[in-house]
This record gives structure tokens, C-alpha cells and sequence, in this order.
């Protein structure tokens, strides 16, 4: 009876508890060692940047950047001490593509969550590796990007306008000889 008992607990247990979301394959691991995931479906998490490419087919390419600029973008946060790590993604036109502008300077673009097959070196796109994606979710809209003021140029760019227009009245107030 111990045992059964035992048994129920642990089932009920087991359904209880959620089941592991598939985690997100770094795009530096995909860039790597593209080979080994070639074919496989993997997920990919970070900020779509750059310009969407709507083909005659209705695909739309872009690119899916998962570094710490998708965390902290350079116009809010400052230098950064690494680069890029992005790769290529194409939605199909049966998503119903739909999704903010990409990121650039001024703004900060969508955080998705994209799952698909990677191709690595695809012959049949001219050797290009890409996540072909298959789902996305939203994780967060495409935002404005703060511009941060540099008090101290326009400090000075201000005592340079006053300096010129102090001059240009001097001048101006000089006397004419002779008269």
C-alpha cells in the first residue's frame, strides 16, 4: 500500500511539474560550429537589427543579433568591450510576418524568441548559413532609443556662439576714421 501510494505521489509529482522550455542556442555557438547543428531545430533569442529584406516570394530576411548590445544598446549604456554576434534569419510568408521596424541607432528592435532549422552553408541559397524560422514569439516591442545630451559640447558650443556674435558687434562698433 506504501508503494502505491508512493507511486501516486510520485506521478502526480512528475505532472506538477512544468516542462523544460527548449533553451536558447547561443548565435556565437551557431557561427562556430554551424556544422554540428546543421538540419537540427534550434531557438535563438535576441534583437532584430538591421533591415528587413521582403523577397518577390513574400519571405522576409533579417538579422538576429544576440549580444550584449540587444541588452543594453551603446546610445543608453556607453562603449562596449565585445562586438557583433548576430545571424541571418528567414521567415516564411506563412507566419504572417508582421513585427516592428529592426533595430538601428535610434531605435532598439524587437526581442524575439525564434525557433527554426539552421542551415549551415546552404547550397541552395549561394552557401548562406540562416535559422529558416518555422515560430517566434514577441518578448518585447521594438523601442525609441534615448538620446543622451552632452552638456559640455553644447556648454561650449553655446560660449563659441556668444564669443563670434561679442565680435561681430565690436567690430561693428568700431568708429569710422574721419567721421
Amino acid at each position: 500500500m506504501k508503494r502505491l501510494l508512493l507511486a501516486v505521489v510520485a506521478v502526480l509529482l512528475g505532472l506538477a511539474v512544468p516542462a523544460v522550455a527548449q533553451s536558447a542556442t547561443p548565435a556565437e555557438d551557431l557561427i562556430t560550429s554551424g556544422a554540428g547543428f546543421d538540419g537540427n531545430v534550434v531557438t535563438v533569442s535576441g534583437e532584430l537589427v538591421g533591415d528587413f529584406g521582403v523577397r518577390s516570394d513574400g519571405t522576409v530576411w533579417g538579422q538576429l543579433n544576440d549580444d550584449s548590445y540587444a541588452d543594453r544598446p551603446l546610445r543608453e549604456s556607453g562603449a562596449h568591450d565585445q562586438g557583433n554576434t548576430g545571424i541571418g534569419v528567414r521567415f516564411g510568408s506563412e507566419l504572417g510576418f508582421e513585427l516592428d521596424e529592426p533595430g538601428g541607432y535610434r531605435l532598439r528592435g524587437p526581442i524575439v524568441t525564434a525557433t527554426g532549422i539552421w542551415h549551415y552553408h546552404d547550397p541552395d541559397r549561394g552557401g548562406e548559413s540562416y535559422l529558416e524560422v518555422t515560430g517566434f514569439e514577441v518578448v518585447e516591442p521594438a523601442r525609441a532609443l534615448e538620446d543622451p545630451a552632452f552638456w559640455p559640447l553644447w556648454i561650449v558650443g553655446m560660449g563659441l556662439l556668444l564669443a563670434a556674435y561679442y565680435l561681430y558687434w565690436r567690430k561693428n562698433q568700431q568708429r569710422v576714421p574721419g567721421s
